[in-house]
């Protein structure tokens, strides 16, 4: 399902499927609507400034987003995976990630990986979620 109020797929997949009583997000970056990026600015030298503290609560909020337009929340999550384009991030995301959940939130894994669909993205999370 695409979910309205949201930045629209850069593909022909959904935002999130409900299937078996679980709801699985595609992977979810910090682009809003109007595909600006959350986290990243650009002056008008053109130097690029990329937040991943910023992105990484977009990211949690448009995953918050997705999951209510299935009836579902945060504390709903079973298992989130994280893309970081550079672990020297981790502690940024893991800072902000903390604020969201404890231990007895959803499993992670967080992997590194060579890039994501935009140059100013800095991470990307899917996720899957029990539906209450």
């Amino acid at each position: 399902m695409i979910v309205d109020g949201m930045a629209r797929p850069r593909g022909r997949f959904p935002h999130v499927k409900v299937a078996g009583g679980f709801a699985f997000v595609s992977g979810t970056s910090s682009r809003r609507p109007d595909n600006t990026i959350a986290g990243a600015a650009v002056d008008e030298l053109g130097t690029t400034t990329l937040d991943i503290r910023v992105q990484t609560r977009e990211v949690i909020e448009n995953l918050r987003e997705i999951l209510r337009s299935v009836g579902a929340d945060l504390s709903d999550l079973t298992q989130v995976t994280t893309y970081l384009v550079s672990m020297n991030d981790f502690g940024g995301y893991n800072e902000v990630y903390a604020g969201y959940f404890d231990e007895t939130g959803p499993a992670r894994t967080t992997v590194a990986v060579h890039q994501l669909p935009h140059p100013h993205l800095l991470i990307e999370m899917q996720a899957v979620a029990l539906l209450p």
